[in-house]
This record gives C-alpha cells, structure tokens and sequence, in this order.
C-alpha cells in the first residue's frame, strides 16, 4: 500500500512538474520583452534564442548544420509612432482601431474625412460620380480638401463585405482609408504595403451621429528584408538508426503594431511551444529504441507558412525518413476536446489516435477534418510526408488579437494531451 501511494505521489509531482515549466514557457514567451515574437525589435530572434537553449536544457542533439536554419523574406512592420484621433478623441491601437497588415505609413493633422455612400459600392455608375465629386473637391486656394476616405460597413457580411474591403483597398492608392467595422477584429502579417494607410476602426469608437469628422494619425510602416531562423534538435534513439518520428510547432507571432501595442499570441502558439519543449524533454529522457524524435520549432508561420516551407525544400535529413509528423498549435485549452486536420487522409493512423484516447479516457473530444493548408503541416503532407495537425478546442476564442495573453488560458487539457501524443508516437513509429 505504502509503495502504491509513493508511485502515485512521484508521478503526480512529475505531471505538475512537467505542467509548471510548461506554464513557466508559455508565459516567457508572451511576455512583453519578446515583443510578440514578431519582425519589430527582434522579437522572433529573441525568441529562437530562448528556445534553442530550452532545448539544449533537455539535453537534446543537433544536425550537422547547427540548431539554427535561417531564411529571409519580406514583410510589412510597424515599429514606430501609431496614434489616431477622430474628433479629437484618441483611440486605443489593438482595441479601437488596429491598421491593415498592408497598411502604408504616414500622418495627417485636422483631415476632414470624405465619407463614400454605402449604396456607391454596389453602383458602379454612382461610385464613379463620387470618386471623380472626391477627386475634384478643393478649397478656395486649389489645395485637395481631402486625403481621407470613411467606409462605414456595419453590418455588412458575405459577399458584400468582400466587395466593400476590396474597394477600400483599391482607394488606397490614392487615399488614407479608414474602415468602420462591428466584427471582431484580427491581425495578420503581410509582404505588401499599400500607398496609404487602412485603418479598422470599431464601430463603438466612431461617432455616427456627428456630421463631420476630423482626423488626426501617425503610421509608422516600413517594408523591409527580415531573416528568421527555424530552431530544429532531437532527442536520439537508443539503436543508430535513419528512422524519424518528428514534432513541430511554430514560435512566431503577429509582433507589434506600433510602440506600445503587442500581440502576445499565448494560445497561438506559445502554448504549442511550451508543448513541443515537454515532448523534448520526455524524449531525451525515454528515447526511443529504434527512432529519433525530431523537433521542429518554426519561424515565419504567420506570414504565411514560410519557415515550415523553407524546411521542405531545404531538409536535414531525407524527407522519406520521417514515418510520421504531428504539428501542435493551440494547446492551451482542450476542454471541448481536440481537431485532427488530415483526419481523412491518415485514417489508420486518425483510427490509433481515437483508439488510444478510448482506451485511456484522455479527452471529451478528437474531432476530424480533413486536408487544409493552415498550419506547417501542409507542405510535408505536399511533399508526401504523413502528418496530422493537432489544436485544442475550448471556451477561450482568443485568436490573432490583443486579448491572446497567458491570463486567458486554462492548459486544461494540456497534460492529457501530452500523454495522449507520446503514447500515438509509440503506435507510429
């Protein structure tokens, strides 16, 4: 009896041991001085940095090309000044207004505004007449009278709401744009800047029942060359073997929109971080016998699946090697259970994985879905690499906003889940 609650007591410890580093990462990782882990103030750098030595901690291996594998690419960044007045209101970037990830830069000080009629977007003859009422528009001197367009789109959806954002985009080229809105907004990373600024602005900080609205901004934008570095160890196994069981999750995140406003990006993903640094140190600790665990922590995910990509076509080992691949992203929930995208595709293997969690009663919920191009995932499967990717699903939607912070996240589940994908690594290998 006494050996019973001595061998219960040592791996309870060793679960919430295992959970608080966990926590302790995910936290790290979000916290202001990694600066969302994004392209402004070398957030992602920073970032690499800690998890290459979260690695070597675990005591894993490196390939003979070092932990490191940098790429470069372009992208869109806001690294400086980003304020907005209307009506001499300031607005709170990330809350009220956030820029379009294209944005361009520049500043205006006392704009009237040129609100477009909602009926104009879908005429394409009156659209005309206002455009050309816009362009002509000037004060007694001849100077423009106006360098800003208003879209006011609430309650616009589908079709319409494409049609409307594609035109404030068009506008853009010649004009600062600012977008009214009543859905929830998110950020994203782009390779592109536009001529002038795109600003969403939430429809509960504009005032609809004033008759004329003045601007004030300042955008900070810059178009620039960044080089991120994929973070790639392994834990060795017990026999030399050419075999490959490989996990992966992506580090980076949206970074920051201007100074003082940054996308912590918890859920997304330093939580699938924090994942993949426990399944390193589990591996190292209870190697396999005849294949090597491979962790693959990716940069460039969010500009659009850049660094996985890079790896693809630039592999460490050969890509045939790899018997099975689980990307993790989103591990900071699992109360509602977990989404397996390439379910369909993999279904032996979608089979082992449910049948295991009946088996152990790990989680409520292991969803199916099919093949889709969302995570880092997607270019091994192109490549003929068999993959699944893994998130949790929950309560807590934060996704792409300011509101993704560590606070937010209940790791419910995250302790189930890790057993659950060392016991599939054992049915695969």
């Amino acid at each position: 009896m006494h050996k019973l609650l001595a061998c219960f007591l040592l791996i309870s410890f060793g679960i919430n041991a295992q959970l608080e580093r966990a926590r302790t990462v995910t936290e790290t990782l979000c916290s202001p001085g990694f600066h969302g882990r994004g392209y402004v103030n070398s957030g992602d750098s920073i970032a690499a940095e800690y998890i290459a030595d979260q690695f070597k901690q675990a005591g894993c291996k490196t390939f003979s090309q070092g932990i490191f594998q940098p790429f470069t690419f372009k992208v869109n960044t806001f690294p400086g000044d980003m304020q907005l007045f209307i009506n001499g209101k300031e607005l709170k970037p990330g809350v009220d207004y956030i820029v379009n990830e294209a944005s361009g830069g520049g500043s205006v000080a006392k704009q009237q505004v040129y609100k477009l009629p909602i009926e104009s977007i879908f005429d394409e003859a009156l659209l005309k007449t206002e455009l050309k009422t816009l362009k002509a528009a000037a004060d007694p001197n001849g100077k423009k009278l106006y360098s800003v367009v208003l879209l006011y789109l609430t309650g616009m959806k589908g079709d319409s709401l494409k049609k409307a954002s594609k035109l404030a985009v068009q506008l853009t080229a010649d004009y600062a744009v600012l977008q009214v809105n009543d859905t929830k907004f998110t950020w994203s990373v782009s390779d592109e800047q536009y001529n002038h600024p795109l600003i969403h602005v939430q429809q509960g900080a504009f005032d609809m029942t004033e008759d004329r609205h003045v601007v004030d901004f300042t955008i900070d934008a810059k178009l620039r060359s960044h080089t991120a570095r994929n973070v790639v160890a392994y834990a060795p196994s017990k026999r030399k073997s050419k075999k490959y069981i490989v996990f992966t999750a992506h580090y980076d995140h949206l970074g920051r929109m201007g100074k003082e406003t940054y996308f912590p990006g918890a859920n997304d993903n330093a939580s699938g971080t924090a994942m993949l640094l426990e399944l390193a140190h589990y591996f190292v600790e209870h190697p396999m016998k005849k294949v090597n665990v491979v962790f693959m922590s990716f940069a460039g995910e969010e500009a659009g699946l850049i660094g996985s990509h890079y790896y693809v076509e630039h592999p460490l080992f050969p890509l045939e090697k790899i018997r099975f691949l689980t990307n993790v992203d989103i591990m900071g929930s699992g109360e509602e259970g977990i989404t397996v995208v390439n379910a369909t595709k993999f279904p032996e293997e979608f089979t082992a994985l449910q049948e295991i969690n009946k088996k152990e009663e790990y989680l409520v919920k292991i969803g199916s879905r099919g093949p889709a191009a969302n995570s880092d995932h997607y270019f091994f499967t192109e490549a003929g690499v068999p993959a699944f990717f893994i998130y949790t699903m929950g309560p807590n939607k934060h996704y792409h906003d300011v509101e993704d912070t560590y606070k937010e996240l209940s790791f419910s589940e995250f302790g189930d889940l890790y057993q659950l994908l060392i016991d599939f690594a054992g049915v695969v290998r």
